[in-house]
């Protein structure tokens, strides 16, 4: 019986360009799962902040008594300011006159 006796110890250039290539393959499907998460996560930020924004809207015109979207229901400052929200939330609302609330930065899910 003839021995295979292998002089040198260790991993040929060729098994070590395999395994950074799958490596490279793994760490890219990762980070394209990982965008996809953060921008379903902002997505539903921006949806929570609208509907919290539409909420303080009518907390406001039933307080006030209003019929029609006016001051300070009328903008964000004027609910910060009024504690029917806690902070201005970002991105921009349009708040009509009937106290419907928009907003046009949102991105899609």
């Amino acid at each position: 019986m003839l021995k295979l006796i292998r002089s040198q110890k260790g991993f040929t250039l060729i098994e070590l360009l395999v395994v950074i290539g799958i490596l490279a393959a793994l760490a890219g499907v990762v980070t394209l799962g990982v965008t996809q998460f953060i921008g379903r996560g902002q997505a539903q930020a921006c949806q929570t902040d609208l509907h919290n924004v539409q909420t303080a809207v009518a907390a406001c015109m039933v307080d006030a008594k209003q019929t029609s979207c006016a001051a300070p229901c009328n903008s964000t400052a004027g609910l910060v300011t009024s504690q029917y929200l806690l902070q201005d939330p970002l991105g921009s609302y349009t708040m009509a006159a009937s106290g419907a609330v928009t907003q046009t930065a949102c991105p899609k899910p």
